[in-house]
């Protein structure tokens, strides 16, 4: 960290990795840091108008795509994705949740898991009885999911930004429930479907790369899992995964698709010179998830609508009935 402005602990609490970049940092912030106060002053103009944001209109989408301040997040979350909304309708679920007698089992899985969840952000140890009152109430909630492991890495991110319980829980189900369903229950049933959905997408995309993936004899069940399962929370930089949740909010499922795509796109030279598959793993394990194009989140989040190219939602459904046929789930 020598010379470095920055802290070696991030602005959500994350302690940076020794082998944090800080050059490459620097060089990224010096220009979003401007970008991020164009934002904040836009998005403030935009409040002004009473803008609804539970209507997503073009004008609201091309805001959240190019980023929602951390100010408006929470609120804009729970809008336009629906869980206010739903919130309203049933506004005392989680507190009677939480009076509910917990199931043993599922309660030592979450203890088990809770010490886990973000050991490196310096602010978490404080929200873990927060962390498990949502897990929880969401396990006894849907009983059909319980508690998945990934949930506390989904949750944990929502509770850091959110900083409350109750828009957590929703928010969650929201996402277990309409933006990802099938993904968390024993059998991820749609998690192994949209995997194999990803795949073809690549042999469309850069065919060299998927011939080369499946030379090497890496599935993409190893390269791509934790990706969707976490909806890219401990993968991703912090920034970029929260960049990306505007945007799944918002937009829904689709949005990882084109992540996973414009992060495959964007190493395509460097995954044809790995020569086995040890190598290759490693690539996805670290230098395509932690390097300059993942950090760099303000012109990721461009590239991924630009990289994939059109990507309709009718296409992904029959890429979907395709792929459920061929994985017999």
């Amino acid at each position: 960290m020598a010379n470095s402005k920055f802290s070696d602990v991030d602005e959500y609490g994350f302690q940076r990795p020794e082998d944090f970049d800080y050059l490459v940092y620097e060089k990224f912030m010096s220009s979003y840091l401007k970008v991020l106060t164009e934002r904040q002053i836009r998005w403030e103009t935009l409040k002004r108008k009473n803008t609804d944001f539970s209507k997503l209109t073009r004008t609201l989408k091309r805001y959240i795509r190019k980023g929602i301040p951390t100010s408006y997040r929470t609120e804009v979350w729970m809008k336009v994705s629906g869980a206010y909304q739903n919130q309203q309708q049933s506004p005392d679920l989680y507190s009677n949740l939480l009076r509910a007698q917990f199931d043993r089992d599922t309660v030592e899985a979450i203890k088990i898991d809770l010490p886990r969840t973000f050991p490196d952000n310096i602010h978490f140890e404080t929200k873990k009885r927060q962390l498990f009152n949502v897990l929880i109430a969401y396990a006894h909630h849907n009983r059909d999911v319980g508690y998945c492991q990934g949930l506390n890495y989904i949750a944990g991110l929502l509770l850091i930004v959110t900083q409350k319980e109750e828009p957590t829980f929703w928010l969650l189900k929201m996402i277990v429930e309409k933006i990802v369903p099938s993904y968390h229950t024993k059998r991820m049933t749609n998690l192994i479907r949209d995997l194999a959905v990803l795949k073809e997408l690549i042999k469309l995309k850069v065919p060299e790369v998927n011939n080369h993936i499946e030379n090497l004899g890496l599935p993409y069940t190893v390269i791509a899992s934790k990706w969707f399962v976490c909806l890219f929370a401990e993968v991703l930089p912090t920034e970029t995964v929260l960049r990306i949740w505007d945007c799944v909010f918002a937009e829904g499922y689709k949005i990882l698709f084109r992540v996973g795509i414009t992060l495959i796109v964007a190493h395509r030279n460097v995954i044809l010179q790995a020569d086995d598959i040890s190598v290759l793993a490693e690539l996805f394990r670290n230098e395509i998830i932690k390097g300059e194009i993942a950090t760099d989140c303000h012109n990721f989040m461009k590239n991924i609508f630009k990289v994939p190219g059109n990507l309709k939602r009718r296409d992904l459904e029959r890429l979907r009935l395709i792929c459920i046929d061929r994985t017999n789930c």
